[in-house]
């Protein structure tokens, strides 16, 4: 360690620290435990209120002309700007996507056109509600993802995690703080986090869909809503054991089988940032550290980190929101005004019957609802006379993971390599292997 500096150790240890407090340290809130970007984020999402909505849709607007501006000039036309071509220089699907996006945005705030667009379940439950709540989260967390990223917590925990989570899970260690972001923050929080890490060269392919679509777990405080909302929130213990339970073996298997098997080990660039293997003659720790403080000595100076805070945050507003919008807006129409998913949740009804569940048939319709809006499973399934079934709904629609209107949105609108149809085929082949442990541990439980 003689190579290294105070400054160096000083640059590692401080901003990291002060990451891990803004990420991961839980504190107490009235509303129950939650992280100080949580705080922050609800705090600017009370002091907007009024205006938000106006915000998100000229965000969404703007991003959609742009866009179409780009594409008319060409890439080539602003190639001395590779942040804004890579931004606004999209694919005639995402250039529609954006367009259509910015239509329906116009149309829920100026409540023009059916009401199912503009709905209290439907447009007004994303630009007045979750749309807020992007905004006010990807602010605090695209300018503090550096404290994260650039000073090396994440070389440090990777390095320790790495014989744990290649032998378990077949990822890097760094994949772990990922996974603790989305644990104790939010479900987006580790989708941008592991998509930041993807197109630094740190994550496959593979890897970066396998993080995004098995660890970007929902929060803790978000499950205890869910819990409550069916009206068994004593049973938060057991309730929060069999989701880890359920999920942790989801994430054993979901690895190892198509589509995400299958997916190419290469990685954005071509070639991979760094190399996770640690040297016979090194020890875990002091490897890590040494491979931190490597990482903090490159830090050259503050413009270029706030510079890439900025950039962050508007990669995260403009690339994602126009998503959530358009396909999240979509996904709720289908589900609040047609009979798609009590449809397809028919075949679900044997199944259930077979795993003695009480009350199968109303249970099926929440089965793959869920892919539309997570909560909506714990409000159509609110009603039901049986508990173990509420309990059982409400499980389920936490490990299922991948919904439209928030995580499967942010995936799509990310840099992480998963199309629509991946993310529909993992949210089954979730809902079919979660779906019998959390049955068995109910109950047992009941």
């Amino acid at each position: 360690m003689k190579h290294y500096s105070f400054k160096d150790q000083f640059t590692f240890i401080i901003p990291s620290l002060i990451g891990v407090f803004f990420f991961m340290m839980p504190i107490r809130t009235d509303e129950g435990f939650t992280i100080p970007i949580a705080v922050m984020a609800n705090w600017v999402q009370d002091k907007l209120a009024n205006q938000l909505s106006l915000i998100m849709m000229l965000i969404i607007i703007v991003t959609a002309v742009v866009t179409v501006l780009f594409r008319i000039r060409g890439r080539d036309a602003f190639s001395h700007t590779p942040f804004l071509q890579n931004l606004f220089h999209v694919s005639i699907f995402w250039t529609c996507t954006r367009v259509l996006a910015a239509i329906f945005a116009v149309m829920v705030y100026f409540q023009l056109g059916p009401e199912a667009i503009y709905g209290e379940n439907t447009g007004q439950l994303l630009l007045d509600g979750l749309l807020h709540t992007l905004f006010a989260v990807f602010l605090f967390a695209g300018l503090l993802l550096p404290l994260l990223m650039d000073f090396g917590l994440l070389e440090f925990f990777g390095t320790l995690m790495t014989k744990i989570m290649r032998p378990l899970f077949r990822l890097p260690g760094r994949s772990s703080i990922d996974s603790l972001a989305s644990w104790v923050g939010d479900g987006t929080i580790g989708v941008l986090l592991t998509s930041k890490q993807y197109e630094e060269g740190f994550y496959t392919k593979r890897e970066a869909v396998v993080i995004g679509t098995t660890f970007s777990v929902v929060s803790i405080t978000f499950t205890i809503v869910v819990i409550s909302e069916v009206g068994l929130g004593h049973l938060f213990v057991p309730f929060y054991f069999t989701v880890i339970t359920s999920g942790i073996i989801a994430a054993l298997i979901m690895p190892r089988i198509p589509p995400l098997s299958r997916i190419e080990n290469t990685y954005f660039h071509g070639s991979a940032k760094e190399e996770e293997s640690i040297p016979n003659t090194e020890n875990v720790f002091t490897f890590g550290y040494k491979k931190a403080l490597e990482r903090a000595k490159g830090v050259k100076n503050g413009s270029s980190i706030i510079k890439s805070s900025v950039q962050n945050v508007l990669d995260m507003w403009m690339g994602v929101a126009p998503v959530v919008m358009s396909f999240g807006l979509i996904a709720l129409i289908l589900a609040e005004y047609t009979p798609l998913f009590q449809i397809l949740g028919l075949p679900f009804v044997p199944l259930l019957e077979l795993m003695q569940v009480p009350n199968a048939k109303e249970a099926s319709e929440t089965v793959l609802i869920g892919f539309a809006d997570m909560f909506l499973p714990a409000i159509i399934g609110a009603s039901i006379e049986a508990e173990i079934t509420r309990f059982i709904i409400a499980a389920l629609s936490v490990t299922q993971l991948i919904y439209m209107s928030e995580v499967g949105g942010v995936l799509l609108g990310s840099k992480v390599p998963v199309t629509f149809k991946d993310l529909l085929v993992i949210f089954l082949l979730r809902t079919i292997i979660t779906l019998p442990i959390i049955t068995l541990i109910a109950h047992i439980i009941f």
